[in-house]
């Protein structure tokens, strides 16, 4: 049986080191320019302070589920031990501990809640038999509370998982991959449960007349979108700059790809779903949010949803062809992590402002503050350790992979 000859790593598998300096730089100047850009905007306008807490939501949505697609793969690859995954496995542990991020992040979030919400207002329950009966779970202590237990799960599972393989980068011992594996079931329950009535505190509370038991599932679906996507792109990028050659080959991105594909289809099967029972049953005030999205402008935006989250990407991804070419697979990704974006506009916008959409740019800038903040803390992080799991013992097999 003829043996594959594995390539020497030593020289691939280090930090960003001076790269890492010219993200930092690059990130911080988008962070200044964004996050400043939206504020002057914002005090400078009538009524620019609410739309930026809307806009603000918007995009902390965003990176908080990039954040956790990314806890999601990581837990993933343990409980099934996979190895293909394990040299791009240290970008999405890298990636899953800005959960700790978000963490800073979701004070403006608390305290804009009571423009955000408006079962937030004092009294609001007053005269509204449907917030008085969700008042004991939508009040604005409690949901602080759930917010910071949340938090608290995300940050606690991420950093076990990115400094236990860490340390293994030292030592090569197995025994922290049996430890990272025991824990992977018990912290995908924690994950999988957290992550659901965090989607519906965050975002499906927004509108506390309207429900879904499937809301949850609807956004992380779009998470695990977003992170398949970042790991194309980033991937391809630290490839240019003369990392991981060698080591990240197109059987990974084709495995990515493949996953890519598998939750874009996942994501409109969960959208459908969610819209059919709602469309049959024909109940006012279960069909209200659509009729608000199926109106005006937001039309549009629902029919761009429609062909640009699924349509598109589904007849691009379905072939081997682009999965293995990855410059095709990048233009896939980053149209996705566009449609990501535009998802999460869908879901929050429309409550706000019913009349029609209106994507300005104060809602570039401050995606552009908060991207240029999510990445400056990556780059800080990936300055000085290995961009890949060099301890890992399914490393040579990951090197090796081949999809069959």
């Amino acid at each position: 049986m003829e043996q594959t000859t594995l390539p020497d790593i030593s020289t691939q598998a280090r930090g960003l080191e001076e790269l890492g300096s010219r993200i930092l730089v690059m990130a911080g100047v988008l962070m200044v320019i964004g996050g400043g850009g939206a504020f002057g905007l914002a005090m400078t306008s009538e009524g620019g302070l609410h739309r930026l807490a809307e806009t603000y939501l918007v995009s902390f949505a965003y990176f908080l589920s990039l954040a956790l697609g990314a806890l999601f793969f990581v837990l993933l690859q343990h409980l099934t031990h996979a190895g293909w995954s394990v040299v791009v496995r240290r970008l999405a542990e890298a990636l899953s501990v800005n959960v700790v991020l978000m963490a800073v992040l979701v004070i403006p979030v608390v305290l804009n809640m009571e423009h955000l919400y408006h079962w937030a207002h004092p009294g609001a329950a007053d005269h509204d038999a449907i917030l008085a009966g969700k008042s004991a779970f939508l009040n604005p202590q409690f949901f602080t509370i759930r917010l910071v237990v949340y938090f608290a799960i995300w940050s606690l599972l991420a950093w076990f998982f990115f400094s236990k393989s860490k340390s293994q980068d030292a030592t090569a011992d197995p025994k922290y991959t049996r430890r990272m594996e025991a824990l992977s079931a018990p912290g995908m329950i924690l994950f999988a449960l957290s992550i659901n009535f965090a989607a519906f505190d965050l975002l499906m509370s927004v509108n506390p007349h309207w429900f879904s038991t499937i809301f949850g599932v609807y956004f992380f679906a779009g998470s695990v979108v977003v992170i398949m996507a970042t790991l194309v792109v980033l991937a391809a990028y630290l490839q240019r700059q003369g990392r991981l050659q060698g080591i990240v080959t197109v059987e990974h991105y084709h495995d990515l790809g493949k996953l890519l594909f598998g939750f874009v289809v996942f994501w409109a099967y969960i959208a459908f779903s969610q819209y059919m029972l709602y469309w049959y049953g024909n109940i006012p005030e279960e069909t209200v949010w659509y009729l608000t999205r199926q109106t005006g402008n937001w039309t549009g935006i629902s029919l761009a949803l429609l062909f640009g989250h699924f349509v598109i990407p589904f007849l691009v991804l379905v072939s081997r062809f682009p999965k293995r070419r990855p410059r095709l697979l990048v233009l896939a990704a980053l149209w996705m992590l566009a449609m990501h974006w535009l998802d999460l506009y869908y879901l929050v916008g429309p409550e706000f402002h019913p009349e029609g959409a209106s994507i300005g740019l104060m809602d570039v800038l401050c995606f552009l503050g908060m991207g240029g903040l999510f990445f400056m803390v990556l780059a800080w992080r990936l300055r000085k350790i290995a961009l890949v799991p060099v301890g890992d013992p399914r490393l040579a097999e990951s090197l090796a992979f081949e999809n069959s």
